[in-house]
């Protein structure tokens, strides 16, 4: 195999568990972390030639793989291609470049307006593809452009307004790959974002289930309810399913609280699906990607 990735550093059989946040997924047959948007073409090339199933990953924090693994190849933007770079007006980074980083070198810069990204637990090419948001802010609020990978090999910058921004939701679907950003922040005080980071610091850290593996929240927010709310007032907080549970602290986060599988997982999503629709006529639909 090493013959048709030719001079691509790649791993075999890599634990998935490993690499997500929800610390489940069996191994990826070949496993890739690209340095370039150079590199990654190439591997896609080949994969492409060769009938080789990929996917793009960004840190695992939004995704679930099976036990069984994934029979391709598992395409890591994150370790290796995470480069920031600060400008007068804002912030130009690689999709692998963590959140918490890029808000961090915005923060250092006085710069304004990645406040409430600074705890989500992604990258930012991640963030690009589902609008990640928090606490009234949302990734379409600070893009001025995005360089996507196109099907075709091309490399296209689409602005903020050409990214048909929604509801965890952008028009960076199918062979789509978001290769960086430039983020548009307007100037600050420094002791006065860091203040506003560590009020939400706090928030999360008292109502969200830090402390155990999860995907962050399971489930979308269905219009005109809360998630969690409707969990909890189904009677499903601490619902378990294996080592799957709903969290006590917040119902909207399924946690791996003791060596989980995909499947308790799969199967405590589908019970909570179900309860909620009997109870209340809503079917809750999730946020964590699943790779079956």
């Amino acid at each position: 195999m090493q013959s048709i990735f030719e001079d691509i550093n790649f791993r075999e059989n890599e634990l998935m568990s490993g690499h997500t946040t929800f610390r489940i997924g069996g191994p990826a047959k070949y496993f890739f972390a690209p340095k370039t948007a150079e590199e990654i073409v190439k591997v896609i090339d080949i994969c492409r030639a060769h009938n080789i199933r990929y996917m793009i990953v960004g840190n695992g924090s939004n995704m679930l793989f099976s036990d069984k693994g994934f029979d391709g190849a598992i395409i890591q933007i994150f370790s290796n291609f995470n480069q920031i770079d600060e400008y007068d007006d804002g912030i130009y980074a690689n999709a692998g470049a963590l959140l918490s980083k890029i808000a961090a070198v915005a923060r250092d810069n006085s710069m304004t307006g990645m406040e409430f990204a600074a705890g989500i637990p992604g990258t930012l090419g991640g963030a690009v593809v589902m609008n990640a948001g928090a606490y009234g802010g949302e990734m379409k609020d600070i893009i001025e452009y995005v360089d996507i990978l196109e099907a075709d090999g091309k490399i296209k910058r689409y602005s903020c307004a050409d990214m048909g921004f929604g509801y965890r939701k952008s028009i960076v679907t199918g062979d789509r790959i978001v290769l960086g950003a430039k983020l548009k922040l307007k100037d600050g005080n420094q002791e006065a974002i860091q203040a506003r980071m560590d009020e939400l610091k706090e928030a999360r850290t008292s109502k969200q289930p830090l402390e155990l593996p999860s995907a962050g929240s399971t489930f979308k927010r269905p219009e005109g309810y809360f998630a969690g709310k409707l969990i909890d007032d189904s009677g499903l907080r601490g619902y378990k399913c294996g080592g799957a549970m709903v969290s006590e602290k917040h119902c909207g986060f399924v946690v791996n609280y003791n060596n989980a599988t995909c499947e308790d997982v799969l199967e405590l999503i589908k019970q909570v699906q179900d309860v909620v629709e009997e109870k209340y006529g809503v079917r809750l639909e999730p946020e964590v990607k699943i790779i079956l």
